[in-house]
């Protein structure tokens, strides 16, 4: 039997907690325009499109998955290695500052078609709900035993996913982010 030192842990609340507040923050150091980012003379100015809607997905995005890893999310007394928090929040951290970046361009002009915009964004809400209730669904499996049991469809429609799929809450992450990418015609 070997040991290997893995360094200084974290739990795994923290772990989320610090991948999700950058993405939130880093995305309205954009939307506001702070200087430095772009040029001066764009600094702290709004855009002349309703980069808003943008902004407020993005935004509840994450602040649901803040919420869900304080309220809803059960973790084992795992730990996580610091270097490898490092690179995940390089990862979380990094793609919203180039999603950012684009969206809240000063030559940033949003797609044409305001019916596109609103089928995305119906989308992405329902697709959102979905997660969530998927994240309840998983989080009521556990009971007082520590018995497992296997997630079922319910009466809510968002858990009817689970015919289809064992974890359904990354098709309806996937979903989000397609939506969203067509709500702001922006990849990244």
């Amino acid at each position: 039997m070997y040991f290997k030192d893995l360094g200084p842990q974290l739990s795994w609340t923290m772990v989320f907690l610090a991948e999700y507040i950058g993405p939130l923050l880093t995305y309205l150091l954009f939307y506001f325009r702070v200087p430095y980012i772009y040029s001066h003379r764009h600094a702290f100015t709004s855009s002349p499109y309703p980069v808003v809607l943008a902004c407020v997905c993005h935004t509840f995005h994450y602040m649901k998955r803040l919420i869900e890893t304080i309220f809803v999310h059960r973790f084992s007394h795992g730990t996580m290695p610091l270097r490898t928090i490092v690179k995940n929040c390089a990862y979380y951290w990094g793609f919203s500052a180039w999603l950012a970046y684009y969206i809240n361009h000063p030559l940033y002009t949003p797609p044409y078609g305001e019916l596109q915009v609103n089928y995305a964004l119906v989308i992405f809400v329902m697709c959102e709900l979905g997660n969530f209730s998927i994240h309840l669904t998983l989080n009521n499996l556990r009971g007082d035993s520590k018995g497992r049991r296997f997630p079922v469809p319910t009466k809510n429609p968002f858990t009817w996913l689970f015919f289809f799929v064992s974890c359904p809450n990354y098709t309806y992450e996937v979903g989000a982010w397609v939506s969203f990418s067509i709500m702001t015609q922006c990849l990244p």
